[in-house]
């Protein structure tokens, strides 16, 4: 496996565009990228990963600066999940200079849920996700369900500017406790990993009781969140909506998904569950 750090190098080491499967990543890698990894090798085709802590989509209150560094453990990993090349750029590479060019998706999309609670987060996505595949120049490229919002967004940009890219999603991997598995989940105490798998819990139950009265959302959404501050957390949203648009739901709308975003002591965690 090839580590490699400057985009002149990966288009040395990468000279045919669209002949490669990409898998992008902030690092401090868990076994749900590795899962995301094995379904690129699927394709057949050379697997690239990228390493990249993206400054633009962290606010100014957020943990860049703590965000845990550990690329030689990350491709350790990457290396026994098969894939074949690490692009593992600096700022200075990436951004030689200020990046005042930035890719503004849809706020109808994307200035609701994390948008609303994280202004810019996805504007700092979309535009490190532009960069990387310019440089990389994939055929396909793989996101995880986890982060739903953000693979939609994604989805709709690549649509949006016509890439040849195919975007491919990955299920979300668990733990047996069933929390989802995050690269945050290591700020967690014991205790507090040990509480977080509330979170699924919440948005199942959510999801059921909307099944069961659709013409209630709104206040099922309202218990739901009540029922997580009162155990101990800050909640931003628990909420069903619609895969299509991420819409709120409505009777009669079918492939939905509950979504859900909470505090637990100084760590924020998300997840969903689609219905």
């Amino acid at each position: 496996m090839k580590v490699l750090h400057t985009i002149a190098a990966l288009r040395e080491a990468l000279p045919q565009p669209g002949a490669n499967a990409f898998v992008p990543t902030m690092g401090n890698l868990h076994e749900g990228h590795l899962s995301l990894v094995r379904q690129a090798k699927g394709h057949g085709l050379p697997v690239v990963a990228s390493i990249f802590v993206n400054r633009l989509q962290f606010a100014p209150h957020e943990d860049f600066d703590r965000y845990p560094r550990t690329l030689v453990r990350d491709c350790e990993l990457l290396e026994s999940a098969g894939c074949d090349l690490v692009f593992a750029p600096d700022e200075r590479e990436l951004y030689p200079q200020p990046q005042t060019f930035k890719v503004q998706p849809d706020p109808a999309l994307a200035d609701i849920l994390e948008g609303h609670f994280r202004p810019g987060f996805f504007t700092g996505v979309c535009t490190v996700v532009m960069k990387l595949f310019g440089c990389v120049r994939p055929q396909v490229a793989v996101f995880g369900k986890k982060d739903y919002q953000q693979l939609m967004v994604i989805r709709r940009m690549v649509e949006q500017f016509a890439l040849p890219v195919t975007i491919e999603a990955g299920e979300t991997e668990r733990a047996a406790s069933g929390l989802a598995l995050s690269s945050r989940n290591g700020y967690l105490s014991d205790e507090e990993r040990a509480k977080a798998t509330e979170l699924a819990a919440a948005l199942k139950a959510l999801g059921q009781a909307f099944v069961q009265s659709p013409e209630r959302r709104a206040e099922l959404e309202a218990q739901a969140l009540a029922g997580l501050k009162a155990r101990g957390w800050l909640p931003d949203y628990l909420t069903v909506r619609r895969r299509s648009d991420l819409g709120e739901a409505q009777a009669g709308d079918r492939e939905l998904v509950a979504l859900g975003a909470a505090k637990l002591g100084n760590t924020r965690l998300i997840d969903n569950v689609e219905l």
